[in-house]
């Protein structure tokens, strides 16, 4: 039986990454929410796939397309499987999640949007969650609502339920904050919105390599995913819909393998999920991205997110204790919620978080600043941006000791 530093050594030794020095400290990596590192497993999973299987998939009738149609095919299955879906066709390949919600936006919102209705949308969403909703309802008509925050981070669930109405027809809602941590409490939202009769889609981002999904128990009604997130290749994201949401609404984009029979008086389309993946898709990346499924799903989620946990829960108290120290205003941790994902951004006092950033990658430590496309949640809090660590399960508690002996450094320059 391994110990517990062991094993975090055996799972190190699977991301090659992790294995070099950045100006000339050894790397340690806590940009975990912009993207993950990728385990040997995908790395392997692609070279393989160049070098043995490339070809264009679902309309070859040689040896080779018909073994990378049935890998990619294999990735679908895998998805079905890790968010629990109905049926592998509702669950569509995209280049991310922007796209992801730009083509629910785009198509069921252009279909079933009019004007004066209603769409919900939370104060912390990435970007990619605002600007495609806020295009849509301008080009129909209809209504942006804005779900507000406590000062911790935590979403304001009594005016939401005020906010819901018979003219609410879509809420899209992020699951847990890519710059807070925070996890929303999504049954509880799809609830709500199912009683005035409106749909939700879920933004997983951050959720996917954290918690454990089931569609079908939580009744989503949409769900985006994203490979790169998720130890996987970046280029692919997922789009879950049940089916009788995307049978209902109409193409994305047009062009080859999206169409059934083609003339030019008339074209009728696919079925799903091939009615939304026009031309040839990321092939190699999307047969990788089930390898990266496998990684994760084999450790299990609960037990990654319960090591997770305890090192954000190690980096906080770390910082607490550099409060009691030097001041407690000399760091300032922005959402504080109760219930959050291994994302924790803070700020010192009087240095500018682009500056912290270059400080700590100057010791080797990779960490995100900015308002990572989260806008207007900064202007909630009257700030620019943060820095933000965000950890994965090969990060350690040594490095995290790293990462509190440098802000303890920079507060005292």
């Amino acid at each position: 039986m391994t110990s517990a530093k062991q094993d975090i050594q055996l799972v190190r030794g699977q991301f090659p990454i992790l294995h070099q020095e950045v100006n000339g400290k050894p790397l340690i990596y806590f940009d975990n929410a912009a993207t993950t590192q990728k385990p040997l497993a995908v790395i392997n999973a692609l070279n393989e796939y160049y070098s043995l299987h490339n070809a264009n998939i679902h309309r070859g009738a040689h040896t080779l397309a018909d073994r990378s149609t049935g890998y990619f095919e294999d990735t679908r299955k895998s998805v079905q499987t890790f968010i629990n879906a109905k049926e592998a066709e509702e669950c569509i390949f995209t280049k991310g999640i922007t796209e992801s919600i730009n083509l629910v936006a785009q198509t069921y919102g252009k279909k079933f949007l009019n004007a004066g209705d209603e769409v919900i949308i939370s104060y912390m969403e990435h970007h990619s969650n605002i600007v495609p909703w806020q295009m849509i309802c301008e080009e129909k008509g209809a209504l942006l609502k804005v779900i507000p925050i406590h000062a911790n981070g935590e979403l304001n669930l009594e005016v939401y339920e005020q906010m819901l109405s018979v003219r609410t027809k879509i809420v899209a809602c992020i699951w847990a904050s890519n710059a807070l941590g925070t996890i929303n409490p999504i049954e509880k939202i799809i609830e709500l919105a199912h009683s005035k009769g409106a749909i939700v889609l879920i933004d997983g981002a951050q959720a996917g390599s954290h918690i454990s999904i089931d569609v079908q128990s939580l009744d989503i009604d949409f769900l985006v995913l994203s490979s790169h997130k998720l130890y996987g290749p970046t280029g692919v994201g997922v789009l879950y819909g049940k089916r009788a949401l995307l049978e209902a609404m109409p193409p994305y984009q047009g062009g080859g393998e999206m169409i059934r029979e083609v003339s030019f008086a008339v074209t009728t389309y696919n079925d799903i999920p091939f009615k939304f993946e026009a031309g040839t898709p990321n092939i190699g990346d999307v047969i990788a991205f089930k390898y990266a499924l496998e990684f994760v799903t084999k450790r299990g989620l609960t037990n990654i997110a319960a090591y997770e946990l305890m090192l954000l829960n190690y980096f906080v108290d770390g910082v607490k204790n550099i409060q009691n120290e030097l001041g407690v205003d000399c760091v300032e941790l922005i959402g504080t919620a109760q219930n959050k994902v291994a994302v924790q951004s803070f700020n010192i006092k009087g240095k500018h978080p682009f500056d912290i950033g270059m400080m700590l990658d100057a010791k080797g430590i990779a960490v995100r600043t900015g308002h990572h496309c989260t806008q207007p949640l900064m202007n909630f809090y009257g700030i620019e941006g943060t820095v933000r660590a965000s950890f994965a399960l090969y990060n350690t508690v040594e490095e995290i000791d790293v990462l509190l002996t440098s802000i303890s450094a920079i507060i005292k320059r």
